[in-house]
């Protein structure tokens, strides 16, 4: 969405693609290829002025759409990788080989403990082990190879 300041009054006037009057408005909108009057490019759900809100919109199945109602109608990320439970795409996850977790979900298989960002973490065979609980770590010091090692590095959005 760009919102064009209209020096003076246009030669040729512009349609608005909400009302279909001609803007001759300071300001106007463009949008999905269209001109729009401020007061006109509206949510269809919730009717707020999307100029007025950010400089964003989203258009799917006909309607135009603020980002909120976006998310609300049509986003969700997916599921847990652990609870399989959906995850809304507002939510902060955490990301392993892959999986996408919630945060509450993403903890040591044996203690579970939850892992914050910066903990060590071991991912073997789908599952998730602290650094104290990871199997076999008295083998691990012996001759087998090490097992695959990962940090949680920080917590990311689903977009």
């Amino acid at each position: 969405m760009v919102n064009s300041q209209v020096p003076g009054v246009p030669s040729d006037p512009r349609s608005c693609a909400g009302c279909g009057g001609k803007i001759a408005d300071r300001f106007l909108l463009f949008s999905m290829e269209r001109y729009w009057h401020t007061r006109c490019l509206k949510c269809s759900c919730c009717q707020a002025q999307l100029g007025d809100i950010g400089t964003t919109c989203y258009s799917k199945g006909g309607m135009i759409l603020c980002r909120s109602d976006y998310i609300r109608l049509f986003g969700h990320s997916g599921a847990c990788s652990a609870c399989s439970q959906s995850i809304p795409a507002n939510e902060m996850v955490m990301r392993a080989q892959g999986n996408v977790y919630h945060l509450k979900c993403f903890s040591c298989a044996t203690c579970r403990n939850r892992l914050m960002p910066g903990d060590r973490f071991h991912y073997i065979n789908g599952t998730i082990f602290c650094e104290h609980d990871r199997p076999g770590a008295a083998l691990l010091n012996s001759h087998l190879p090490a097992l695959q090692s990962s940090s949680v590095l920080t917590n990311q959005k689903v977009c």
